[in-house]
């Protein structure tokens, strides 16, 4: 079995201090909780930044200012190309695809978040896949439903992403795919051979989800983009939850990856 690839997810677009005080929300409280995370195990970083007053944005200069203080730090870097970052068009959503990253997220479909629509509509998708593969940018497919697998099989045929495909299945967010292990093995079977995948489990499901995805030979994603309490009673800190990972890996007998490693397995030599 591969070793493990283990990527924090630090900030998105959901937290607040209010919602947890240990949110890694101004840029440099993002590179300290990297760092530590870094060191505990994570060998992939996936990105998001705020405005001035803390609301979620797509801003290429603030992504720009984030992967200059994270140069020296030897992680895979990973933009998002999320929603819920200000306008809905590929210029304001990929205007960050042209800076000095490893990887980027592209949704390939859209579904439901809470309290909002998750608009991904094919011109936009393909847009920002166009810009990936120009720049150079592997692209993570963030998959919230099924359609979404085969929507990116069908961009592959297409020319606008290149194989091998690497998957991120998105479980539990409510209104799209509910994070079951009957959902996760379904969702694993239907990608391309020589696919690689990892999963977020969001919230109550997230331990459920990344233990399955260890056993199951997959790559996990954890951080306070995905779950705001470590317990019922305990607030999480990013590198409480990648130890986390780390201990159950360990229990299950899963090596974890280097980033050198990581690299590999992902095919981003």
């Amino acid at each position: 079995m591969e070793k493990l690839i283990i990527t924090l997810a630090p900030t998105g677009n959901v937290p607040t201090y209010e919602l947890n005080p240990h949110s890694a929300l101004k840029l440099d409280q993002i590179v300290e909780d990297v760092k530590k995370c870094k060191a505990a195990g994570a060998s992939v970083v996936h990105l998001h930044v705020r405005d001035e007053g803390l609301l979620p944005t797509s801003s290429r200069e603030e992504y720009k200012k984030l992967l200059e203080k994270l140069e020296d730090v030897d992680m895979i870097k990973q933009v998002s190309t999320g929603a819920r970052g200000g306008e809905n068009t590929i210029e304001w959503r990929g205007q960050m695809l042209d800076l000095e990253a490893d990887m980027a997220s592209l949704s390939t479909g859209s579904s439901n978040f809470p309290t909002s629509v998750n608009a991904n509509e094919p011109k936009l998708i393909k847009g920002l896949a166009k810009k990936m593969l120009d720049n150079g940018l592997k692209p993570e497919i963030e998959v919230f439903d099924v359609s979404m697998i085969n929507n990116a099989v069908y961009l592959m045929k297409k020319g606008y992403i290149k194989g091998p495909l690497h998957f991120n299945m998105v479980m539990n967010v409510p209104g799209s795919i509910k994070g079951t292990a009957k959902n996760l093995m379904f969702m694993v079977d239907s990608i391309p051979d020589g696919s690689t995948w990892s999963v977020s489990g969001i919230g109550n499901s997230q331990i459920k989800m990344i233990t399955l995805a260890i056993l199951l030979g997959g790559h996990v994603r954890t951080g306070l983009e995905d779950v705001l309490m470590y317990d019922n009673e305990t607030y999480a800190t990013n590198e409480m939850l990648v130890k986390r990972v780390v201990r159950i890996a360990t229990e299950l007998g899963r090596e974890i990856a280097t980033v050198e490693e990581a690299r590999k397995i992902l095919s981003l030599e």
